[in-house]
């Protein structure tokens, strides 16, 4: 109750009372409304590109911007005005993010995030222009629309300055990207594929942090003694959290019109590494259209094998007459099956220590005693040991040199005397 002296009874003196008295009630109860009104830092917005490694990107290389705003009033509407970005190719990563975040202060306020992937078009000295970010408010009981804009950024995108190569060449073509990943698959065995038949081969080109335009054209795959038929290629592109990934697929129908074995070389994509900076390559890998594969090491002497065929045929009668006659004879050779060596081989070239160490362990568990011979040998031994360092242990574990480990591991050995002798099996049951 609110008590005033020297009344005078007059009815303007009264209404000036009450209208005092409401204005003292309102500043006790409502003391939020009067703290609602906008105040420099209630509404920021930024913007931050991403580089990788700190480095200047190069033409058509991705940059990821964090736009991050932090506001305290309640908001009522919004929406992003972006510019116009004309020197840069633009995705936005997923949907905005909204949550309540807790200021250095103790208050609490509203965040919003948002990704946006940017490609740049060519090289030069840049400005982005300032991101807007245009709120409807509620200020002190009145709806209110307010711009928060971000800070212009400059974004430099670096020449490229190595002497071959590089987003201007026309060969190789330019694929920056944080990883490549090749899958090939045929319909069939191609080294079951006789003359005049057809098999499909496929081939799947992944690149992460990248659209799928920017991936090359579909390669030329022609030999002597095949006829290709190229399909279409197939392009899609997969929006993660973490950037976009490009999705390239490539179809050809080969038929080989010889009778002999038709070796298909490796085509080996270059890309850059926006990671580590380097260029690397990614592999299809070599394929052989009918009459089995070849072992490597031996491939050389098989060149004159067309001579020692008759003797080759007589061994194998023999040898087969001698399993009639109860006789029994192992493998005189150990070695990887093909898939495994080839996984192996894969890894390595793309210096995937988890997936190599799981071919390793597909290898040991197909030839156990061929693996006991890896642990026997002690350079080999050693480099199985850091590769496990490196794949189970601390991250500062220095990683093997897994293309020479490939080679070692890949390699045919020739099994002890004992266990390719000829052993009679008993004639009147176990001894």
């Amino acid at each position: 109750m609110v008590m005033f002296r020297n009344w005078d009874g007059g009815g303007w003196h009264k209404w000036k009372a009450c209208l005092l008295a409401l204005s003292v009630l309102a500043a006790a109860f409502l003391p939020s409304a009067a703290r609602a009104e906008i105040e420099p830092g209630d509404l920021t917005l930024t913007v931050t590109p991403e580089l990788n490694g700190g480095a200047e990107p190069y033409t058509r290389e991705m940059v990821l911007l964090k736009i991050h705003g932090v506001y305290k009033q309640p908001i009522l509407l919004e929406e992003v005005i972006q510019p116009s970005l004309a020197n840069f190719t633009w995705t936005q990563l997923g949907r905005d993010h909204w949550s309540k975040t807790r200021l250095a202060d103790g208050q609490t306020a509203i965040a919003f995030d948002r990704t946006v992937a940017v490609f740049p078009h060519h090289s030069g000295d840049f400005t982005l222009e300032p991101f807007i970010h245009r709120l409807t408010i509620n200020d002190v009981g009145e709806r209110k629309v307010v711009d928060v804009r971000s800070a212009p950024i400059p974004f430099k995108v670096a020449p490229w300055t190595a002497e071959t190569g590089g987003p201007d060449a026309k060969d190789p073509w330019w694929l920056p990207a944080k990883d490549v990943s090749v899958t090939d698959s045929w319909s069939r065995d191609p080294e079951t594929v006789k003359i005049h038949e057809t098999v499909r081969r496929t081939v799947v080109l992944e690149a992460q942090g990248m659209l799928a335009e920017g991936l090359p054209p579909r390669p030329v795959m022609r030999t002597r003694g095949i006829i290709t038929f190229a399909g279409p290629v197939t392009r899609e592109t997969i929006i993660t959290p973490s950037g976009p990934v490009a999705r390239a697929t490539y179809v050809w129908d080969v038929k080989p019109g010889v009778p002999e074995v038709i070796p298909l070389d490796a085509i080996v994509i270059p890309w850059f590494d926006t990671v580590s900076r380097t260029m690397r390559e990614a592999e299809i890998p070599a394929r052989q259209i009918g009459g089995g594969l070849p072992d490597r090491e031996t491939s050389a002497a098989g060149a004159a094998s067309g001579p020692l065929l008759a003797v080759a045929s007589g061994v194998l009668a023999f040898g087969l007459g001698l399993v009639l006659l109860g006789f029994r004879r192992e493998r005189g050779t150990l070695r990887l099956p093909r898939a495994i060596a080839r996984d192996l081989t894969r890894a390595a070239r793309a210096r995937d220590a988890a997936t190599f160490r799981a071919a390793v362990a597909a290898g040991e568990r197909a030839v156990p005693e061929l693996a006991r011979r890896w642990r026997e040998r002690p350079e080999t031994r050693n480099a199985l040991n850091a590769l496990d360092r490196t794949v189970y242990g601390p991250a500062s574990g220095e990683s093997p040199d897994l293309i020479a480990l490939a080679r070692a591991l890949t390699r045919s050995e020739g099994r002890a005397a004992s266990s390719t002798a000829l052993v009679l099996k008993p004639l009147d049951g176990p001894a």
